[in-house]
């Protein structure tokens, strides 16, 4: 079992910064493979970015303005979004891959862990 709690989202206007974070608890999380995804009212659940080891995956829509991160000593993922878009508002989720499937999970699918999310909201 692994639990996630996510937390720094919040209002932003287009332009800011924002760091969430999640953290989780259950069991090694070095050996967790985790990612990223958000979902907008009406849309499916997409995904934003994944860590493997030292490798990182992102969307072509948060390219080059987000960046994953972990600190293993917290048990912390971070979320870093910067030049922020209103169509980057969405609920963010964090997610975990505790099976260590092979390279980095850009699918929802390759996830069996995710914490409750937590909202940002870009205003123009």
């Amino acid at each position: 079992q692994v639990q996630l709690v996510e937390s720094g989202g919040g209002l932003a206007q287009a332009g800011d910064s924002l760091r969430l974070s999640c953290a989780a608890s259950g069991r090694p999380f070095v050996s967790i493979d985790m990612g990223w995804f958000r979902q907008a009212p009406g849309k499916e659940r997409q995904f934003v970015a994944a860590m493997s080891g030292a490798t990182t995956y992102y969307g072509d829509s948060v390219k080059g303005r987000f960046t994953i991160s972990r600190d293993n000593a917290k048990n912390t993922v971070y979320l870093q979004m910067n030049s922020l878009k209103p169509e980057d508002t969405a609920v963010y989720y964090c997610a975990a891959d505790s099976l260590g499937r092979p390279g980095v999970g850009v699918q929802k699918t390759e996830y069996d862990y995710w914490g409750q999310g937590t909202q940002v909201t870009v205003s123009s």
